[in-house]
């Protein structure tokens, strides 16, 4: 890995640009090198491409009020398609290294609550509306004041917290931490590997490549992250050429030993047409009719609540990696990334892919070096092609995908040494939302928990004049997100 980068403005000397694209996008300015930038691309890249596999399998298992599926092969497509088009309008207008894809979490909400008391065009006409509701907010300046107004140590807060969600996501996909199959008879709900035991094949490529990362990270390798990916990857080929372990289902019945989800084989075809049937199929009038006004509300309602601040708590996370955050905690060209976010989630819905959103992986490429925009492109790129060469995105398994998500984890919980645990007033909000984020599997839920307990415990401590009147607001909207259920049963 390289030696630190020095972040937006911390340098006494900025070092003069090369060039009108090192100019443009930053690179010197930034402390970058366009060699750390492509690295940075592919990192980022190798780290989320299992969304063009997985967001297909989630979207095509659902099925709408009219008993109608989705193809899986043009999900798929259109999958790779507008992370591609989306990551890269970040790297050109916001030029920060930011990737974008289907949002894991609302993909599940379109295809197992909203399209089925609808068809699948009118689900993913509320997820246009929802981008167009969530462009309004940030062209008027709303969404960026919110986030001015949450303070900067319960913004630090949510970067550690979702540190720590992507660290659990990455043991939880490399099977390393499994629920117990009768979590409702025991006080314990996950534990190690099967049976407490870590017995499987895929368990091992997981742990080498994540001690092999760990060792190239302490030494400061560069590319470290990269490399244990890679190396990860070449063992897991190794060991299913010997062992055979197989997919995680077999014929409908699950195989524990297996990979969790792509079976790491070379493909015997490389290249595959793609299909864009999919493309224009939405509707944003019809659902109020058939799904009713109330409904559809609550729905959008939902959708925006996640995004909104999904976005904002990854922007910050990803910007706190690359020690880009000004003095008030805001990454440079705050504006320009909420904007791109807001047209990815419409171009998401306009697609079929549901809504595309900012990804924390991202952070793994800024940990490789990444700091601007041309390793977004790089990732954008990689995406546009992987619709064509989409067998060889399925050849990298979860396991070795997510020796990245744990050590990319580990650097960003280091920043937990800035809050002020002394400070209750702050500390007990910051430790909420940290926590919250993992143990719910949710980034709002984690940033819903810290807001609306540092709104209650200001006011209860007799200073509610330090606390931003939006809060107030926000906090509000985060008791009505909780209550959603309550709501939607009464409605």
């Amino acid at each position: 890995m390289d030696e630190p980068s020095a972040g937006a403005g911390t340098t006494a000397t900025t070092p003069a640009p090369h060039s009108g694209f090192d100019r443009f996008f930053e690179i010197s300015a930034r402390g970058s090198t366009l060699s750390r930038e492509i690295r940075g691309g592919l990192a980022t890249f190798f780290t989320m491409a299992y969304i063009v596999v997985l967001n297909p399998l989630i979207l095509g298992s659902g099925v709408d009020g009219d008993g109608g599926k989705l193809a899986i092969a043009a999900v798929a497509s259109a999958t790779a398609l507008v992370a591609g088009v989306m990551t890269i309008l970040m790297g050109v207008v916001a030029r920060f290294p930011l990737a974008l894809a289907a949002g894991l979490g609302v993909n599940a909400l379109v295809a197992f609550e909203i399209a089925p008391q609808m068809t699948w065009a009118d689900a993913m006409g509320l997820v246009v509306i929802e981008g167009v509701l969530i462009a309004i907010l940030v062209l008027t300046g709303l969404r960026t004041a919110v986030f001015r107004a949450v303070p900067t140590q319960l913004k630090t807060a949510i970067g550690v917290g979702i540190g720590l969600f992507l660290a659990l996501i990455g043991f939880v996909d490399a099977g390393f931490v499994r629920r117990v199959p009768d979590a409702a008879n025991t006080t314990v709900p996950v534990g190690l590997g099967i049976g407490g035991k870590l017995i499987s094949w895929p368990a091992l490529a997981f742990c080498v490549g994540l001690l092999l990362t760990v060792v190239l990270v302490v030494r400061k390798v560069r590319g470290a992250i990269l490399i244990g990916i890679l190396a990860s990857t070449v063992l897991a080929i190794v060991i299913e050429a010997i062992a055979k372990a197989g997919p995680s289902f077999v014929d409908g019945k699950p195989n524990p030993k297996g990979w969790s989800l792509n079976v790491p084989v070379l493909p015997d075809k490389v290249i595959d047409k793609p299909d864009l049937s999919l493309l224009g199929h939405f509707n944003v009038l019809h659902s109020w009719q058939t799904a009713g006004v109330l409904i559809v509300l609550m729905f959008v309602f939902t959708l925006v609540i996640t995004d909104f601040f999904d976005t904002m708590g990854t922007m910050v996370a990803v910007a706190q990696e690359g020690d880009l955050l000004d003095a008030e905690g805001m990454p440079p060209r705050t504006r320009e990334i909420l904007l791109v976010d807001s047209i990815a989630a419409a171009a998401g819905g306009a697609a079929s892919t549901s809504s595309n959103t900012t990804y924390i992986e991202s952070a793994s490429g800024v940990a490789e070096g990444a700091r601007t925009g041309v390793a977004s492109l790089v990732t954008g790129a990689l995406f546009l092609v992987a619709m064509f060469f989409a067998p060889l995105v399925t050849v990298v398994p979860f396991e070795a995908a997510s020796v990245a998500l744990v050590v990319v984890g580990f650097l960003m919980m280091t920043a937990v040494r800035t809050i002020d645990w002394s400070d209750y007033e702050i500390a007990l909000p910051a430790f909420l939302a940290i926590v919250i984020m993992p143990f719910t599997y949710s980034i709002s839920n984690g940033i819903g928990a810290g807001i609306v307990s540092y709104v209650v415990i200001k006011v209860a401590a007799g200073k509610p004049r330090e606390v931003h009147p939006l809060l107030y607001g926000v906090a509000a909207l985060f008791i009505v997100y909780f209550l959603r259920g309550p709501l939607e049963g009464l409605f």
